[in-house]
């Protein structure tokens, strides 16, 4: 059965495609790549469409909003997918997030760290947790320095008794962000961190070049954003 370009499931097909080919390039295996579909503003039932396209890992921006659509897709559709909070968290939805979220990629300071182990310590739920690089050292942005992750991460550890899986960034929307997809995949070596969450649709072969494990594609999914 051939798939339309302009659904979801046929803009998912091509993009597995050339995440496989960029893999292949960067002679890694394709199934060491996986692919977050980032769903801000997109509607349940469009989310079903990429669910039944097979799927199963999707990133939101914002706790309040995932909480509108993903438990009833969790709990009583789809059980089996995997959630990531791919914006920044606040300190007042992390207990939201604990509950929610299977993978929180936002770890960015020790207030954060702090309330994330106690909440994680009163449900006794343990979300996989990323810590989120400022690479371009953006002081409108959110995220860790590069120069500070080192002891940020040892802080998490020590500290907080949090285990940390991995790194994420997103660079400046205009630079090149090769450089920046190497500086992450370099201090997540340095500290032993194997998985790295980078790229977006416009850069993610890039991304997997340099290493990414997980890529988190919305637009090039699901089209143009409607709103904010």
């Amino acid at each position: 059965m051939s798939l339309e370009r302009d659904s979801v499931a046929g803009r998912l097909a091509e993009l597995r495609v050339e995440i496989h080919a960029a893999a292949k390039k960067a002679k890694r295996n394709p199934g060491s790549v996986k692919l977050v579909a980032v769903t801000k503003t997109v509607p349940a039932l469009t989310i079903e469409e990429a669910i039944a396209a097979g799927q199963r890992r999707f990133g939101e921006n914002r706790v309040q909003e995932a909480e509108s659509k993903y438990p009833l897709l969790l709990k009583t559709h789809h059980p089996g997918l995997e959630l990531h909070l791919i914006g920044p968290l606040q300190s007042n939805k992390v207990d939201e997030a604990v509950a929610l979220f299977d993978v929180i990629e936002t770890v960015d300071r020790p207030k954060i760290a702090r309330a994330l182990a106690e909440a994680m310590a009163r449900q006794g739920k343990r979300p996989r947790l990323f810590v989120q690089v400022n690479t371009g050292e953006e002081a409108q942005k959110a995220g860790i320095a590069p120069q500070d992750t080192d002891r940020f991460v040892a802080q998490c550890r020590d500290e907080f008794g949090l285990s940390i899986d991995g790194l994420m960034c997103i660079p400046p929307f205009d630079d090149e962000p090769s450089p920046h997809f190497a500086l992450l995949a370099k201090i997540g070596k340095r500290l032993g961190l194997k998985e790295l969450s980078m790229g977006m649709s416009g850069d993610f072969a890039k991304a997997v070049l340099f290493g990414a494990t997980y890529v988190r594609v919305g637009t090039a999914i699901f089209g143009p954003r409607t709103s904010a």
